[in-house]
């Protein structure tokens, strides 16, 4: 009878088995949580995907020139925007930045040194603005045909200007930033306060006779009608028009002293370009002609010089709108005096 083959089983497969028991038993650990003294860095869980920060998330904003994607609580904002500034400065928002050297009336706390310069309104200073790093940009006016430049840098609305429904305007700009800071109640009370007064004031200028608005700068007289830049006298304050057909242009059209005397206005608004810009203004020298002297508007003391930095260095900013309901309704009251 034969016996058995037994030769011993080889080495490298006893060794074999081994390893792969022991991989075995380090995955098994790992799978129960187990520590094992195998390296698991490959192994490790991916970190969760990071929420995206504040900046990042925002909402679609419609505005002068489409629409955005803004911050839902910007935290660095630039203005290149004067109407801009009066609103924000209306609902209580702090900016980073601004534009410009003029900052007249209740806009003068912006020259301070805190607002660092991020150009002028016309032209952005691009090199002080990247190191603002900017998370919102907000244009409008003067400004407005940078908006295509500045929109790469940041996040960047538009405010259109007034025209045809201006205190409209002014109210979708005001609720416009309202919305984008979540100062809607604000903005509401701002409003509210807008349209009474000017409701108030059109009970007056409807039966107190025609109006007419003109512009002076460098000798020259430019008059304005419903729908122009100027057109809030009429189309909203409610002073009828003592010149039919004026275009509704940016710029107005240009009339001399003759054209005031033919028009024969009970009441002559006055804006001095010239005094806007902080120049020595000569409306008052330009007007004051025998051919003026002898409208109605003259002879009855109804020569009314707005203040130059609300009805034209500022505009449509609510609290300049605001100042300049005012200051007409004080002309009226002062001839019934």
């Amino acid at each position: 009878m034969s016996t058995p083959d037994r030769r011993p089983f080889p080495l490298f497969a006893i060794l074999g088995v081994v390893a792969l028991l022991a991989v075995v038993g380090v995955v098994v650990a790992f799978q129960r949580g187990a520590p094992s003294s195998a390296p698991v860095t490959a192994q490790a869980p991916e970190a969760p995907e990071a929420v995206a920060p504040a900046a990042a998330q925002g909402r679609t904003v419609k505005h002068g020139q489409g629409s955005s994607v803004v911050p839902l609580n910007p935290q660095r904002v630039v203005v290149f925007d004067l109407v801009a500034l009066d609103i924000l400065q209306a609902l209580a928002v702090d900016v980073l930045g601004v534009a410009g050297d003029q900052f007249p009336h209740h806009l003068a706390p912006f020259a301070d040194a805190k607002y660092p310069r991020m150009g002028t309104l016309f032209e952005p200073n691009y090199e002080a603005l990247h190191a603002a790093k900017p998370d919102l940009i907000i244009t409008g006016g003067r400004s407005t045909a940078k908006y295509a430049s500045l929109s790469k840098i940041a996040p960047t609305v538009d405010l259109p200007m007034g025209g045809v429904n201006y205190i409209d305007t002014v109210v979708a700009n005001t609720e416009l930033l309202a919305g984008i800071f979540g100062k809607e109640e604000k903005g509401r009370a701002l409003v509210a306060e807008l349209r009474a007064s000017i409701a108030k004031l059109k009970e007056t200028t409807a039966s107190r006779g025609k109006g007419l608005v003109v512009l002076v700068t460098g000798g020259r007289i430019s008059a304005y009608g419903p729908g122009s830049r100027f057109g809030v006298i009429h189309g909203d304050f409610g002073v009828p028009v003592a010149a039919e057909g004026l275009s509704a242009s940016l710029h107005g059209e240009v009339i001399g002293s003759e054209f005031i005397r033919e028009k024969n206005p009970d009441w002559l608004f006055v804006i001095d370009r010239d005094a806007s810009m902080g120049q020595q203004g000569g409306a008052r020298q330009v007007l004051d002609n025998e051919l003026v002297q002898q409208t109605t508007a003259w002879k009855n003391g109804q020569v009314v010089y707005l203040d130059p930095m609300n009805a034209y260095l500022i505009g449509g900013g609510i609290q300049a709108v605001e100042a300049l309901c005012h200051q007409v309704a004080e002309a009226y009251a002062a001839r019934t005096r």
